[in-house]
């Protein structure tokens, strides 16, 4: 039992409540009675009662340790009344004794096991959850003067977290937004990335420019590449491989209220470019011609970080930001996932489409309908300006956001 998974544990506890209460005793109790009833009604060639040994067992996979020691005594005690109604030479006698006391002892320790276990799944959960939480930050809605949407799929579900990262921070020279893939999965991926993300919310909020927003991300990672070697520690778990650890992440910068809207600025460190979709359709943002992120050495010494772009972004457009999760999906026919085709049908069907919580549910539900197994930690991020950022400037939003599906 010791991977027991807490979600179907969470489920099977469900389906044993009515009104709140807990029937996990139902299940065994009904089965004491009826291989009772069946014996008691049974020639003496036909004996069933050390079939009552399977009460505790029935138990012990539902039912709590104390439920599964009183199922234990009261399955041996039904044993020893129904056996000795029985003429002395139908008794099963001393041998299925023993073994019904013998399968009590074994179902009640083993249900302790099965507890035990369950309540470590539970709290390795809960540190996944916390974890999660510092690394991926709940966003309120909007913030910084933006509506956003977010899904995050782990690609290990136990993990529940991994190398991908997004953030918004506003700040008095506006609002700035980061979305990331560090290189590698598991616990190395899950520090690069809370490294970069924690100094993104500082330099973020303090520097008025973005170039040297990227400049600080670029050093960061190259800090914490230096430190993991320091320690000792290979970046993938493999001291033979000798990889150096990257990250692919694209940074924007919204204008602060007051300056000049219909713009965003945009440095790509290497990652796939993101989608603009609006009532006039669907658009690629130039791709990304800088290194990632931790490879800026690789270009010589004069090489810096990516330059900063100015694109046109309206109030009613919307930016979309994915991982790899998303542009990689394959199908089973090793077909990529059309996220382009896709976006573009659903927006030229219906412009609301292109609102960030129902652009996100649709690259979601078809990233999920078109991979039959997650290979990789996914991660789709909409934003576009909101209503506190329009009135800031004097506009006016173009439409209420639409109800989520699903």
């Amino acid at each position: 039992m010791s991977g027991a998974d807490p979600g179907s544990r969470a489920r099977r506890q469900q389906l044993l409540r009515v009104r709140g209460r807990s029937v996990a005793w139902v299940p065994p109790l009904l089965l004491l009675v009826a291989i009772a009833v069946v014996d008691w009604n049974t020639s003496g060639e036909f004996r069933v009662i050390s079939w009552i040994v399977l009460v505790p067992g029935i138990a012990a996979a539902i039912c709590g340790v104390r439920g599964t020691a009183a199922f234990a005594v009261l399955a041996l005690l039904a044993y020893i009344e129904v056996d000795a109604s029985w003429p002395h030479q139908d008794q099963t006698g001393l041998p299925d004794f023993i073994l019904v006391a013998m399968g009590g002892a074994l179902a009640t320790l083993a249900c302790a096991v099965r507890v035990r276990e369950e309540r470590r799944m539970l709290h390795m959960r809960d540190v996944a959850d916390t974890t999660r939480r510092t690394v991926l930050r709940p966003l309120p809605t909007p913030w910084g003067g933006l509506d956003h949407a977010a899904v995050y799929l782990a690609a290990d579900s136990e993990a529940r977290v991994g190398g991908d990262f997004y953030d918004i921070q506003p700040g008095p020279h506006g609002t700035r937004v980061l979305l990331g893939d560090v290189q590698g999965k598991g616990l190395p991926a899950v520090a690069a990335a809370a490294a970069l993300l924690g100094t993104f919310r500082e330099s973020a909020y303090h520097e008025a420019s973005l170039t040297v927003v990227a400049e600080r991300l670029e050093v960061r990672m190259g800090r914490h590449r230096q430190y993991v070697t320091d320690l000792g520690e290979d970046l993938d778990g493999d001291p033979a491989r000798g990889v150096e650890r990257f990250a692919t992440a694209v940074l924007v910068a919204f204008p602060p209220p007051g300056a000049p809207a219909g713009h965003i600025e945009v440095v790509n460190f290497g990652h796939e470019p993101p989608l603009v979709a609006g009532p006039r359709g669907v658009r690629v943002l130039p791709p990304g011609d800088g290194l990632p992120l931790g490879l800026s050495a690789l270009a010589g010494s004069g090489a810096g970080v990516p330059p900063v772009r100015r694109v046109p972004l309206a109030a009613d457009e919307t930016l979309l930001l994915v991982t790899d999760g998303v542009t990689e999906a394959r199908d089973a026919d090793g077909v990529f996932f059309p996220l382009h085709d896709r976006v573009t049908q659903a927006v030229t069907t219906d412009p609301t489409t292109a609102h960030p919580h129902r652009l996100v549910e649709l690259i979601r539900e078809g990233t999920l309908h078109h991979t039959p197994h997650m290979a990789d930690d996914t991660t789709i991020f909409a934003v576009r300006a909101g209503g506190a950022a329009l009135q800031g400037r004097g506009e006016l939003r173009d439409k209420p956001p639409p109800p989520r599906r699903g």
